[in-house]
This record gives C-alpha cells, sequence and structure tokens, in this order.
C-alpha cells in the first residue's frame, strides 16, 4: 500500500512537473509571439496569487520586459522611418512647389508677352500700342492735310506767278518788239535826215 501510495506520489509529481514544463514551453510560445497585450494578459493569469499579490516568474518580466523593449524600439524604427519618408515627401513638395512656382512665373510671362509687343524695348499692351499706332497714324493724316493744303496753295501760288511771269514776259517781249520797232523807226527817220541833209 505505501509503495502505490508512494508510486501515485511521484506520479502525480511527474505530471505536474510535465504540466508545469508545458505551462513554460506554452508561456515563453506566448511570450514571443503574441502582442504585448496578450503577452500582459498571459503573466497576470498564469502567475501565483500571494494573498493581494501576483507572484510573476522572473524570466516572464524578463522575457516581457525584452519583448516590450523590442517592441519599442520596432516602433521606434518604424516611427523614424516614417519621419524620414515625410521629410522626404516634405522636400519633394517644397521642390515641386517651387517648380510650380517657376511654370506659373512663365506661364505669366508668357501671358504677358503673348498681350504685349515690344517697342523700342518697352513691353506695351496691345490696347496701348494700337491706341499709339492709330495715334501715329491720325498724327501723319493730320501732317499729310496740312502739307497737302500747303502744297496745294503753294501750288495755286506757283501757277499764278508763272502765268505772270508769262504775261509779264510776254509783256516785255511786245514791248521789246515795240521798242525794236520805234527804233528802227526811229534810225530809219535818222538815216532819212542824214540822207537829206547829204543832198
Amino acid at each position: 500500500m505505501k509503495v502505490k501510495h508512494l508510486f501515485l506520489t511521484i506520479t502525480l509529481c511527474f505530471s505536474v512537473l510535465a504540466s508545469a514544463q508545458n505551462v513554460a514551453k506554452n508561456a515563453n510560445l506566448q511570450l514571443k509571439d503574441g502582442p504585448i497585450a496578450e503577452q500582459f494578459e498571459f503573466i497576470l493569469k498564469n502567475s501565483n496569487k500571494y494573498q493581494d499579490y501576483k507572484v510573476v516568474k522572473r524570466v516572464w518580466i524578463e522575457k516581457l520586459q525584452k519583448n516590450v523593449a523590442d517592441s519599442i524600439n520596432a516602433v521606434q524604427k518604424e516611427f523614424d522611418a516614417e519621419i524620414a519618408k515625410v521629410a522626404t515627401q516634405q522636400a519633394e513638395i517644397d521642390t515641386l512647389k517651387a517648380d510650380l512656382a517657376a511654370v506659373n512665373q512663365k506661364i505669366d510671362n508668357l501671358n504677358t508677352e503673348k498681350d504685349s509687343i515690344s517697342l523700342l524695348g518697352l513691353q506695351l499692351s496691345k490696347g496701348t500700342y494700337q491706341a499709339l499706332m492709330w495715334g501715329i497714324v491720325g498724327v501723319l493724316a493730320i501732317l499729310w492735310l496740312f502739307f497737302a493744303y500747303k502744297f496745294k496753295a503753294s501750288n495755286t501760288i506757283t501757277k499764278e506767278a508763272k502765268a505772270k511771269l508769262t504775261e509779264t514776259e510776254n509783256e516785255f517781249e511786245e514791248h521789246r518788239k515795240r521798242s525794236l520797232e520805234r527804233e528802227q523807226q526811229v534810225r530809219r527817220k535818222l538815216q532819212d535826215e542824214i540822207n537829206k541833209n547829204k543832198s
């Protein structure tokens, strides 16, 4: 009977040890693979109780501490990677904004050039250019009319002067002819008189 009892006790001890080892193996698996929240839950459930306290195996606490540190490091690496990614994206955004501003400036310049005309190095809007050109055309037309009027008036005066000159020349020619005729008559008379006096 004692042998049976001893055998039962030994068997019970072995089964308790085996189950403790299984729990420890499961604990290691749970502490290795599960999320941090599940690892805390596992420790709270599987720890022994002493009065109002929980008695936790040091190995579990160390494993949990390592897992938490690893998780924090992983989160920190992801956070740093995201920060670097955001900084890179921000730099790209700034570059794109600068490029967009340059393109917009070029578009504004092209629109200004399209809507304006360069005259003597000055950029004039098409409306101002047209007004200036029509103003110049108007001034030239007025000047042309003025000079045409002056030319016509001068031409009329010139024609009148030519007509008067022609008339004067004709009168002069007639006067000269008369003078010649008189002179010839006077010479004849003088010759006649000379001839009379000789005879």
